[in-house]
């Protein structure tokens, strides 16, 4: 860059956004709201199914959750295949809310 006089402000014409900043959008969006949605599934379906109160259930449900979470944002940046991680976490989510809705209300 010697020599060149970089203008500030918007991009030049013609100058479009990188597919990278893409890629790392799908990323952050499916760690962010994906990752919650699965977190919670998991942690409802674990509170669900759990053979004890369901106070204590739901307990160890929320606080695992947390570690869901924070487990599922991290392999979210950590896995090289960005439709492998859209896939899995969207898909666990989905399958998971499918079979909290089939199993209904815990007596």
């Amino acid at each position: 860059m010697h020599g060149r006089i970089l203008k500030p402000g918007p991009f030049p014409k013609g100058r479009t956004v990188r597919p990278v900043v893409w890629i790392m959008a799908l990323r952050s969006t499916t760690a962010l709201f994906g990752g919650y949605a699965a977190a919670a599934v998991l942690a409802t379906l674990l509170a669900r199914l759990l053979p004890i109160a369901r106070v204590e259930a739901t307990s160890w449900g929320m606080i695992l959750s947390f570690a869901i979470y924070a487990g599922i944002a991290l392999w979210c940046f950590h896995e090289h295949r960005v439709l492998r991680v859209a896939a899995l976490v969207w898909g666990i989510a989905l399958v998971g809310g499918g079979l909290l809705w089939l199993l209904g209300v815990r007596p």
